[in-house]
């Protein structure tokens, strides 16, 4: 298996995680609300609107999950590239990074990478750059030595 296979089911378990522990805080949410409506004191409505509003918080992550699992299944770990792009494992001097989803760091046999997606601010940076361009983040300079 590659690194970039590595990352990517490193991404695609920690992503999947993510959306399993959702929906189980949505079903235990739901139960409570149902419990909570057939109980008969009227005046005790206290926790219904907490409960719904953490239902909704709860199905906005799930959707917000549902999402990064969309964007890693456009990743092919197989496709090289010139440029940085989704799916690009980028290294620089100092630091590796995965373009893919916000994940942060994570660590293999093979050392240490960052996955972060193209919507975060160092993404930005890279997105479209090339082998021996520079950017600097947060004072940092990177200089961009390979892509796969």
């Amino acid at each position: 298996m590659s690194i970039k296979q590595e990352l990517l089911q490193v991404c695609l378990d920690h992503v999947n995680k993510r959306i399993y522990n959702y929906k189980q805080e949505i079903e235990t949410i739901k139960e409570s609300i149902e419990s909570n409506d057939k109980s008969t004191d009227e005046d005790d409505d206290s926790g219904h609107g907490k409960l719904l509003n953490d239902l909704e918080k709860n199905m906005i992550h799930l959707a917000d999950a549902n999402k990064m699992l969309d964007m890693l299944s456009l990743i092919n770990p197989k496709l090289k590239n010139d440029k940085a792009v989704l799916g690009s494992l980028i290294s620089t001097q100092s630091t590796a990074f995965f373009l893919s989803v916000s994940v942060g760091k994570i660590d293999l046999e093979h050392g240490t990478y960052f996955a972060i997606s193209l919507q975060s601010p160092i993404g930005a940076l890279l997105k479209n750059k090339e082998v021996g361009e520079h950017i600097n983040f947060n004072g940092t300079d990177y200089t961009i030595n390979s892509i796969i």
